[in-house]
């Protein structure tokens, strides 16, 4: 089921996250609802965002929390439902829409995971 493995991306998780200073804080709307989209992947969904944000498709020994460096998640300014996240792989650093819904958001990650090259950066 698309939330075995769930509680690795919930309070850890969150725990393990950079914020970052653009909007995007542990107890923004935005934030959470990315959160409890991450929960609801499929552990090969996971895979692909994992590969999306650092370039690497599984977490280092130790889990998130020794991701170095930690991943960075900050609101894309000027974005609307039909923009995409963006991402600096190599500073893990994710760009994300504030979307109206989890469901809006779930599409637009998950298009953006499979995508392969820098186009929609």
């Amino acid at each position: 089921s698309g939330n075995q493995g769930c509680h690795v991306y919930n309070l850890r998780f969150v725990t393990c996250i950079t914020s970052g200073n653009q909007g995007c804080h542990v107890y923004n709307p935005g934030f959470l609802r990315f959160v409890r989209v991450l929960c609801g992947m499929s552990s090969d969904e996971r895979k692909a965002f994992l590969q999306f944000t650092t370039g690497c498709s599984t977490l280092p020994p130790g889990g998130l929390a020794n991701l170095h460096p930690r991943l960075t998640v900050v609101r894309k300014v000027d974005a609307t439902d039909a923009s995409y996240p963006s991402v600096n792989t190599c500073v893990h650093y994710l760009k994300l829409p504030e979307y109206s819904s989890e469901e809006i958001m779930r599409e637009r990650l998950l298009a953006a995971t499979m995508e392969k090259g820098f186009h929609l950066n």
